[in-house]
């Protein structure tokens, strides 16, 4: 039970981390550990009306799972999720303005470009 409790205290951790990293303090999230479908690791569900997230690390594992659970890697990935949250919610809507998606995309690019580090133009090849 302890490695569980570990597993999870590092699950929220790294979330909160990813959570400010990518810019998405607007959210309130909870963080719970609990059982999810065999094979899942973690899952989040967003409502972007409310601007809530809950998000959870799978506390029933197969044995052949445990062995290569992540929490880190798992809080990362459903950090991702919530980062692209708002899109894959206006691609869901019937009714979707151009404008609506073209904000939803500038404000994911921005938030890339702080994530994605800068190379340097001498070490890129060409002229």
């Amino acid at each position: 039970m302890a490695k569980n409790s570990e597993d999870f205290d590092l699950f929220q951790k790294m979330f909160v981390a990813y959570q400010v990293k990518f810019g998405l303090t607007g959210y309130k999230v909870y963080l719970e550990h609990g059982p999810l479908e065999d094979g899942d690791f973690g899952a989040i569900v967003i409502n972007q009306e409310d601007m809530t997230a809950t998000v959870r690390l799978s506390s029933n594992l197969s044995k052949r799972s445990k062995v290569v659970k992540d929490p880190a890697r798992t809080a990362k990935h459903e950090a991702v999720h919530l980062l692209i949250g708002r899109l894959v919610e206006l691609c869901k809507e019937r009714f979707v303005s151009p404008s609506e998606i073209h904000e939803a995309s500038e404000e994911l690019a921005i938030k890339l470009e702080v994530l994605i580090p800068d190379m340097s133009p001498e070490k890129v090849g060409g002229k």
